[in-house]
């Protein structure tokens, strides 16, 4: 039933750690008014990346990541592809294109360090943006790494823009697979790397064009998590049918609702805009596919009319209220405190 489903949600471990973001954006958004050492006082906080004015004309992108320390110990390459690839598609994901990246490494040897940074490697040279520094440090008790990066935009991709009425779309790459021990599917280290390049480049076409000036990429938070977001900082509701997401074959709703997708999106779109967006995905072989609608609610209210609802009130659930309970903390009333 759609209310054991959003029980279940609620409960993912990526939707629990972004509550962890809470005290920190509390922190953080204290701050906000000051003029930081002549940055601009109205860079808004909680997006993929920063989005600094640019004297030169539009704007300056800066993100960071850190990567799961079970996973920077178990599968080293791996998580230094994905360091780089998260970062990468940050940047995307706000209509800009990626200038350059730096590293942080903790290891207990140079030899424990080598792993990473064959994948850091691999994946700087897959999607070409250059590692041009960073810190090493390979007296380390244990092993961590994070990842920032710089880019550049004329026009944003923004968290902050969604509007009722827009709807909800979701864009992803399904030739891929999951991974056997994390939720993440895998659309990227087999990929041509043209291919990669050229997908991500859809993103600040279509900011450039304004077909789209709001949304986010799709993180471990999955689909429902992301759009928890899009949401908590953009002020707006939504209502997400569970039964128009598409999914990979094999993968359960509920997995892919979870997962990580490597290459995916949530974008929120003018009506009128939304064939002129999807004909960009679709022409390279994306999904892109209409899922919800933006509204003024402040709720997430998961929608199925599949059969086995036999009952109005089992075929929507409230998953979650932003009048009632923050995410992140990063809200738009808080902004505008």
């Amino acid at each position: 039933m759609l209310i054991d489903l959003a029980t279940r949600l609620k409960q993912a471990i990526g939707i629990v750690q972004k509550q962890d973001i809470q005290p920190i954006a509390k922190q953080f958004l204290d701050l906000q008014g000051l003029d930081l050492q002549g940055l601009d006082s109205q860079i808004r906080l909680g997006d993929d990346c920063a989005a600094i004015p640019d004297k030169a004309g539009g704007y300056l992108l800066l993100a960071a990541e850190g990567l799961l320390p079970s996973l920077v110990e178990t599968e080293p390459w791996f998580a230094g592809w994905s360091a780089v690839m998260v970062n990468v598609s940050d940047i995307y994901a706000m209509g800009g294109r990626p200038t350059a990246i730096v590293d942080t490494i903790w290891s207990t040897s140079p030899d424990q360090s080598a792993p990473l940074l064959a994948g850091m490697q691999a994946a700087s040279k897959a999607y070409n943006v250059p590692i041009v520094g960073g810190h090493t440090n390979a007296h380390s008790p244990y092993a961590a790494l994070s990842v920032a990066i710089l880019g550049r935009a004329t026009h944003l991709i923004t968290s902050f823009d969604a509007q009722s009425g827009d709807r909800l779309l979701v864009a992803f790459n399904d030739r891929g697979q999951l991974h056997p021990s994390y939720p993440f599917w895998n659309a990227a280290t087999t990929a041509e790397p043209a291919q990669l390049r050229e997908d991500l480049a859809l993103l600040p076409r279509l900011a450039e064009s304004g077909l789209c000036n709001a949304g986010k990429d799709i993180s471990m938070g999955g689909i429902v998590g992301t759009l928890l977001m899009l949401l908590e900082t953009s002020g707006c509701g939504a209502t997400l049918d569970v039964d128009a997401i598409p999914r990979p074959a094999g993968v359960s709703l509920e997995q892919w609702l979870v997962c990580f997708p490597s290459y995916g999106f949530l974008l929120s779109v003018r009506p009128e805009k939304v064939e002129a967006v999807q004909t960009q995905f679709h022409q390279r072989d994306l999904v892109c596919e209409v899922v919800g609608e933006i509204d003024s609610t402040h709720q997430l209210v998961l929608r199925s009319d599949r059969a086995g609802h036999s009952q109005p009130q089992e075929r929507s659930v409230v998953f979650w209220d932003f009048c009632e309970q923050e995410l992140t903390g990063f809200s738009a009333a808080r902004m505008r405190l």
